[in-house]
């Protein structure tokens, strides 16, 4: 996955955090809702471990 571009995004709704991560690839994109108390990079991690769940559930078929 290192190899990879993804593109990140945050958007705050109200006491909460949307992070959205995009594989430029594959054109895959996944979203996490996480407090808003987390630090960008703690989202940051949590949205690029969904999607590296979703792209290796894709290569299985």
């Amino acid at each position: 996955m290192s190899q990879r571009e993804v593109l990140f995004e945050f958007v705050r709704i109200g006491n909460a955090v949307k992070a959205t991560a995009f594989d430029t690839e594959t054109l895959t994109e996944v979203s996490v809702i996480g407090a808003a108390q987390a630090t960008q990079e703690q989202l940051k991690a949590l949205a690029l471990k969904r999607l590296e769940y979703v792209l290796a559930k894709k290569a299985k078929g």
